[in-house]
């Protein structure tokens, strides 16, 4: 009987429902199918009446009134071809609502311009002709947009200690600040104090303090701490809080010490995220360590510490066992966020739950894997040599293993992928692969079928919501393909995030070219509607961590 119960609860909707939730508009967007057709997409919102329609209107060349272009209001889909339009012309498009027969105009807008033929991206001229090396996305203004937080230039100091992984810095980060038309708001100067690499700048772009307006967090320092070998080994750290729209420090308190670490390897490795420890409103997660010692910190929206907590003493035992991300989703069903922070998991109140003694993962997924079973499931890949379940399925509420691959791995690395690549097999299929003295590769269905032990697609594809099927396409060497390999689209530039953030229920994949923010956004025509993923808890969650860390492409969660 009490198994019975615990399941029941556990296949309830697992986010809260009196959480804050941020304000987004429709996300119109435009790309052209031809230089005679123009592709419009937008947003279904979670609070959109069950019977809404839409009504898609034009202006041309930004002159004149809106005319509207839909000759019936679209109930099926939330895209419209717009095929009335001339050559070489630009036009604004919006998108009304109707609901319980009134028409009422919606937040949101894009422009496109005819000349290019069939062009699925709309891009950004950036002040500096610079290539980025993360993207944090958030609403800066509260017009329900979402705007740009860029972090450039692209180079990765690693602080590992073997000859050939650290690099002198070249010149330090900058944060700059980009509206949802492309306009520059500002720059932030991280500063001689801040590494250019991945652990030792995280950013966070999200409403914490819940005004309306996505502020922007990051470790900071001060002056130039530099050795003469350009090692930052001293120094005071902080933690800022930077104005929305002007991109000042509103507040400043001190990071996590270095005290604890053995060395500069080990305490050179920095997180910052976000997560709904109370299950209505957004804190503050600061983290330092993943090979060693591990200290957490977690914050409200004062920057006030809510608790702390650290591997060491009776913790003893999480040691090491730390990932290059962390993931955040409610694992227990009592409405709040717990962390995952690498093969081992914290309550909302700081008090682990559970560890699987797997070791230091560099791939991991919180998704519903096994429908069948209640609640959510991980799925990782284990940089730490093991002798079994180096690629291996758990259970998210007890980090029970529920199948993993047998034989030894040694170094199962980069950021996997999962994603319902092929109808052929029904679900989720799991992939990941070696270096660093491993050369297998993995393909797994859901349930833990092995279907390939090939290198199908390197080390860290993307997978992404592209056409109009169900099935994810592929992201691999700058091409997005089929299960089967057949091309859909090549892209250009580095792929900086895959994620919901405009148009219909499809993923847009972001790219950085030198000078050039490209935003790609499907031109295909669905006949599906469905409520954008970026009002998905899990999903979003995962979208603002793009700015930390590895990257791990954002899955949809219950609700």
């Amino acid at each position: 009987m009490i198994r019975l119960m615990l399941a029941t609860v556990l296949s309830l909707p697992l986010c809260c429902p009196a959480q804050v939730r941020e304000k987004i508009d429709r996300g119109v967007v435009a790309t052209t199918l031809s230089e005679k057709a123009v592709y419009v997409g937008w947003r279904l919102l979670r609070d959109d009446p069950a019977g809404v329609a839409f009504h898609v209107y034009r202006q041309d060349l930004g002159l004149g009134d809106y005319e509207r272009v839909t000759p019936v209001p679209v109930t099926a889909s939330t895209n419209f071809l717009d095929e009335t339009v001339r050559p070489g012309h630009g036009y604004h498009y919006r998108v009304t609502m109707i609901a319980g027969g009134v028409e009422t105009a919606t937040p949101g807008e894009a422009y496109v311009f005819t000349l290019d033929g069939n062009q699925p991206w709309v891009a950004f001229k950036l002040r500096d002709n610079v290539t980025l090396k993360r993207i944090g996305i958030g609403d800066l203004d509260g017009d329900g947009a979402y705007d740009f937080v860029l972090q450039h230039p692209d180079f990765n100091v690693d602080p590992y200690h073997r000859p050939g992984y650290w690099k002198r810095s070249p010149e330090p980060y900058k944060l700059d600040a980009y509206s949802a038309k492309g306009k520059f708001l500002w720059r932030h100067d991280m500063g001689w104090s801040i590494e250019t690499g991945t652990w030792y700048s995280p950013y966070m772009v999200f409403d914490v303090d819940q005004d309306g307006k996505a502020e922007v967090y990051a470790k900071a320092g001060e002056g130039d701490p530099r050795e003469p070998d350009g090692h930052v080994l001293g120094g005071p750290e902080y933690l800022i809080k930077l104005d929305p729209q002007t991109g000042a420090i509103r507040q400043q308190r001190a990071w996590i010490s270095r005290d604890g670490f053995e060395s500069y390897n080990y305490w050179c490795r920095n997180f910052l995220t976000v997560a709904y420890l109370d299950g209505r409103n957004p804190s503050l997660v600061m983290q330092r360590g993943t090979y060693t010692v591990i200290k957490t910190e977690a914050m409200n929206r004062d920057l006030r510490p809510i608790w702390k907590w650290e591997s060491v003493g009776a913790d003893a035992k999480y040691r090491g066992q730390g990932g290059h991300a962390i993931m955040k989703a409610d694992i227990d069903a009592d409405g709040r966020d717990e962390l995952v922070l690498g093969t081992f998991a914290l309550d909302d109140t700081g008090t682990p739950l559970w560890h699987t003694g797997l070791g230091h993962n560099d791939a991991g997924y919180i998704v519903d894997l096994l429908p069948e079973r209640p609640g959510y499931e991980i799925f990782y890949g284990i940089e730490s040599r093991s002798p079994r379940n180096g690629v291996c399925v758990v259970d998210a509420r007890t980090g029970e293993i529920i199948w993993g691959y047998e034989g030894r791995t040694y170094h199962v690395h980069g950021q996997a992928m999962i994603g319902d690549l092929t109808a052929e097999h029904p679900g989720i299929e799991l992939y990941a692969g070696e270096a660093k003295g491993g050369d297998q590769f993995f393909l797994y269905t859901a349930g833990g079928k092995r279907l390939s032990d090939r290198n199908l697609w390197g080390l860290s594809p993307r997978a992404v919501w592209w056409d109009a099927d169900e099935q994810k396409e592929i992201c691999h060497q700058n091409k997005v393909i089929e299960f089967d390999g057949s091309v859909k689209l090549e892209i250009e530039g580095k792929i900086l995030i895959v994620a919901d953030i405009l148009g219909d229920w499809r993923e847009e994949i972001v790219t950085s070219l030198p000078g050039e923010l490209r935003i790609y956004s499907t031109n295909i025509p669905s006949d599906e509607r469905k409520v954008c993923r970026m009002q998905n808890h899990l999903y979003r969650m995962a979208v603002a961590d793009s700015t930390m860390g590895y990257y791990n492409a954002p899955q949809v969660g219950f609700e």
